[in-house]
């Protein structure tokens, strides 16, 4: 009897570590849980002609794995119709001067924690600083990394989590100003499909220009029991200069299905237009 009870017990045992493995296994291959990583060696580019657009989609925490190839054949099937060149890649060691400065735009495809090391980050500031364009989508407005620079200057205020009861969900978005160039094309409101980002604070109080706000009351802002809600001032895509250079930023963006969708097709279309063609922001200081 001892020997059965034994055997149980390990058996209890085995299946309870293959499920620990398991768990782990499936949060790493998800980009939880890895020690941070920093390539020094850029890759090399091809010929470029302007304008040139970079997709930036390195992931240091959660990895977006069905968004960050839909993003990226959106922006080649851009690249095909506008006749820009496109280069994609992971290697944060391209945040280089000389690289830098072959890119009309540079597009962070869900880039989350810290991707880039102090020199790269000074490379990328100094780009945008002095008249280069910068798109990012939904994870790279995780705040969560410790570039301090970027979180208070680009996205301007800090990721505190997004709905899970339940996760996705229909909502209402508001165009800010319907005679803006890169979201006149939508409606007064329209309804969209995605996981909603909240924030601590609306970035309009640092300095940003909204484009587009979601009304909290089409959809559930609850993270579990924990009520995210940022009351009636909750933008999901915002723009700003930064010193010459200029910075958009959409919340949107969690699902493949989302760049697939025509109204977002053609924000993220007219975003990288004005990204890297603008001279709104050329006398600012």
């Amino acid at each position: 009897m001892k020997k059965w009870i034994i055997r149980i017990i390990v058996l209890l045992l085995i299946l309870v570590t293959a499920a620990a493995l398991y768990a782990v296994y499936q949060m790493r291959s998800r980009g939880f849980w890895r020690s941070p990583s920093y390539e020094t060696e850029p890759p090399t580019l091809p010929a470029l002609k302007s304008p040139a657009v970079l997709v930036f989609s390195k992931t240091q925490q959660f990895i977006h794995k069905e968004a960050i190839p839909a993003a990226e054949a959106l922006i080649q099937n851009l690249g095909e119709k506008h006749g820009w060149s496109v280069y994609i890649t992971e290697n944060g060691a391209i945040h280089n001067d000389a690289d830098l400065a072959q890119f009309d735009v540079l597009f962070w495809n869900n880039v989350t924690g810290d991707v880039l090391n102090q020199e790269q980050q000074a490379a990328f500031k100094r780009y945008l600083e002095n008249g280069g364009g910068w798109v990012g989508v939904h994870g790279s407005g995780d705040t969560s990394g410790t570039w301090q620079w970027f979180n208070e200057k680009i996205i301007g205020a800090n990721f505190i989590g997004h709905p899970m009861n339940p996760q996705y969900q229909t909502a209402t978005v508001h165009t800010e100003n319907p005679s803006e160039v890169i979201t006149q094309h939508l409606a007064g409101q329209w309804q969209h499909n995605d996981e909603w980002y909240s924030y601590d604070k609306s970035p309009r109080l640092t300095g940003a220009t909204v484009l587009a706000t979601i009304d909290e009351t089409t959809y559930s802002p609850m993270f579990f029991k924990e009520n995210i809600s940022m009351g009636e001032d909750h933008p999901v895509i915002w723009k700003r200069c930064i010193n010459q250079g200029r910075a958009l930023y959409s919340s949107l963006g969690h699902t493949a299905e989302a760049y697939a969708t025509p109204a977002y097709k053609t924000i993220l279309e007219q975003s990288l237009h004005w990204a890297m063609t603008s001279d709104q922001c050329s006398n600012s200081h």
